[in-house]
């Protein structure tokens, strides 16, 4: 009987559950083809059929009238996010590789504290690291500009990089290195040659979360930056007046999810851990 009720349970739970976050993506794209009197007549959900749809939402967001533009907050938060994942993501192999396979130490302090030291720096609230940020930037001459919320995400990034890498560096075996030694290459060299090469799930992983960390901050450039930056989680939350356009938000909150949805599809066929079948020989 329990054999029997089991699958019906977990199919059931994991229905519910697939409903509980679709729905919010449901309920977006449905309201971004309304306008103002389809969302003010109450819940609607099957167009042409409860209301007419219509494209006004989707105008607003690419700089229609009463609506507001989201190419360049678009573009901002690609340029900070970019540059910050693919300099944390250097940083922080580099860092990683370094812990796994050396040891350090100083005083009582060791490889695993060095690493949960990067991990602490995620565990602070922003609220305590934004006022040194501020100040940083001032004294820089880097505040409202893209340069220094390149600086400020690369900081908020390297520990997820750092504790995301380590992990896997840990996993992948020695004899890499060794016989890349064996063939003749200094640490860098087989770092480079031997180890980055078998790391692609790790890389893969750790340049998912930093994409995703770093696309969607929204306090540090909200405190960050006041009239020549803007990026695209400030421009949606911009929208949210005291009487919202919710078909135009809608259509502001897709499409700025969209490239992380494509981007996780594009890069799951590299999740597999199956790459190192065969590299030691």
């Amino acid at each position: 009987m329990r054999s029997r009720l089991y699958p019906v349970f977990k199919y059931t739970v994991i229905a519910l559950w697939a409903c509980f976050v679709a729905g919010p993506f449901f309920w977006a794209m449905t309201t971004s083809f309304k306008n103002a009197n389809a969302v003010q007549g109450g819940p609607t959900y099957l167009p042409w059929l409860q209301y007419e749809p219509t494209l006004t939402g989707w105008r607003n967001i690419f700089g229609g009238a009463g609506g507001v533009d989201v190419i360049h907050p678009f573009v901002n938060s690609a340029i900070v996010t970019v540059a910050a994942s693919a300099i944390s993501l250097a940083l922080g192999s580099l860092a990683a590789y370094a812990l796994s396979r050396y040891r350090f130490r100083l005083g009582f302090i060791k490889n695993s504290d060095i690493v949960f030291f990067f991990v602490s720096q995620r565990i602070m609230p922003p609220v305590v690291l934004v006022i040194p940020f501020f100040y940083l930037l001032q004294w820089g001459g880097l505040l409202d500009s893209i340069p220094g919320l390149v600086i400020v995400t690369i900081a908020l990034l390297l520990p997820i990089a750092v504790w995301v890498m380590v992990d896997f560096f840990n996993g992948i075996p020695r004899e890499i290195d060794e016989m890349a030694m064996l063939d003749g290459c200094g640490p860098f060299q087989t770092f480079v040659r031997a180890i980055l090469p078998n790391s692609l799930p790790g890389l893969t992983v750790a340049a998912m979360f930093c994409a995703v960390f770093g696309w969607n901050d929204f306090f540090f450039a909200f405190r960050l930056t006041f009239t020549e930056v803007q990026t695209l989680p400030q421009a949606v939350v911009a929208l949210n007046s005291s009487v919202p356009p919710w078909w135009t938000l809608s259509a502001a909150a897709l499409f700025g999810v969209t490239p992380l949805i494509l981007l996780a599809i594009w890069v799951e066929r590299y999740l597999s851990k199956g790459n190192l079948s065969g590299a030691v020989r």
